[in-house]
């Protein structure tokens, strides 16, 4: 099983459990997150969502070699599906960052409303080596989040950084030893038992009510321009230097 699902106490987790592949993301695994989201968002017994990894790994990304077999195609595809669901629900979540968070392990984040990320947590958004765009609307949200010139550096030069930069930019809430980070964002999942759930909820959609329509804009437009050059020259040199194991060469270019 590639993606772990639960409920306990209140909180529903979703764990992603593929660390022979560096929990590298599949149609299938999307399409699991997506239904959990969904699942969790419709019991009453939850009152907010987990996201985690595994210990040294959070997600490195999409699975290239499923990728590149099933694009996504519409609003229809896994992925679609399961960015719409993590924005969509009106629950808390809790995302516990347990290591290297690569691609839509960075921008998923951007959708959670409280982060919490391991001390070997490394984060980066390597889209333009691959020849394409940014997603998840993160064109949009990175530099609002940390200033053009920081979000330059992360989303056209693919600069990694680490948990504590990650806090500093409030893309997260704290950073912990590896050990704990899981164990900190349940118990603060956990707190939400304690809450009214209509006042958290409506406090939820409050926040994000204000930037929702421009975020789903530029998730539309990032989505157009991505599949686009998912069948430019310059992608299919980088995923084939990929998959031979060589550095890409966009000298033709």
């Amino acid at each position: 099983m590639t993606i772990k699902t639960a409920t306990l106490n209140g909180v529903a987790t979703i764990e992603i459990a593929r660390p022979e592949k560096k929990n590298a993301l599949t149609a299938a695994m999307y399409q699991s997150m997506a239904d959990a989201l969904r699942a969790a968002a419709d019991d009453k017994a939850v009152r907010a969502v987990l996201i985690t990894g595994q210990p040294g790994i959070f997600t490195s990304g999409n699975d290239l070699d499923d990728f590149m077999q099933r694009p996504p195609q519409g609003e229809a595809s896994p992925v679609a599906q399961f960015m719409r669901a993590l924005i969509e629900i009106d629950k808390p979540v809790v995302a516990a960052v347990t290591g290297a968070a690569i691609g839509i392990g960075t921008t998923m984040l951007l959708h959670c409303d409280l982060v919490y990320v391991s001390d070997e947590a490394r984060l980066a958004t390597p889209f333009v080596s691959l020849g394409l765009v940014p997603e998840y609307a993160s064109s949009l949200l990175m530099p609002a989040l940390m200033g053009h010139r920081r979000a330059a550096e992360r989303l056209l030069l693919g600069d990694p950084f680490t948990g504590e930069m990650a806090v500093e930019v409030g893309l997260a809430n704290a950073v912990l030893p590896a050990a704990e980070v899981v164990n900190h964002a349940r118990r603060v999942a956990e707190r939400f038992n304690g809450l009214p759930p209509g006042a958290v909820r409506d406090t939820k959609q409050l926040m994000r009510r204000a930037g929702r329509e421009a975020t789903l804009q530029a998730m539309h437009t990032e989505g157009e321009i991505f599949s686009s050059r998912l069948r430019s020259p310059e992608a299919m040199e980088a995923f084939q230097a990929f998959f031979q194991k060589r550095k890409p060469d966009f000298s033709q270019f």
